[in-house]
């Protein structure tokens, strides 16, 4: 098998685009698509709180943008969701190339 080199892109591409880290992606969406219909269209007390739910969905890298300003903070919580999104690719990939590695020597 030849060495191939890979494009940053075509990495970031192979770690993002499979089914754990498009559902965690998801996942995310999800939460912030919530997070926002609580705060914004749903009057009651407790709806400031509900943003604590974007961060606990993005934990624990979102924690290492708590303290930034506003914009930054928000840029640092759809970091941390693609950073954990390619590190869940990459054990994907990782669980299932050994999967197949096994299957194929077995056989």
């Amino acid at each position: 098998m030849a060495d191939q080199k890979r494009s940053p892109i075509q990495v970031a591409r192979h770690l993002l685009v499979n089914p754990v880290s498009l559902g965690y992606l998801g996942l995310v969406a999800a939460v912030w698509a919530w997070v926002l219909v609580m705060t914004f269209l749903v009057p009651h007390p407790d709806a400031s709180l509900a943003g604590v739910w974007g961060f606990l969905v993005t934990a624990p890298t979102s924690v290492l943008f708590i303290g930034l300003s506003s914009p930054l903070l928000w840029v640092g919580v759809g970091v941390a969701a693609v950073f954990q999104a390619v590190v869940l690719g990459a054990a994907y990939r990782g669980i299932t190339g050994l999967v197949r590695r096994t299957r194929t020597s077995a056989a």
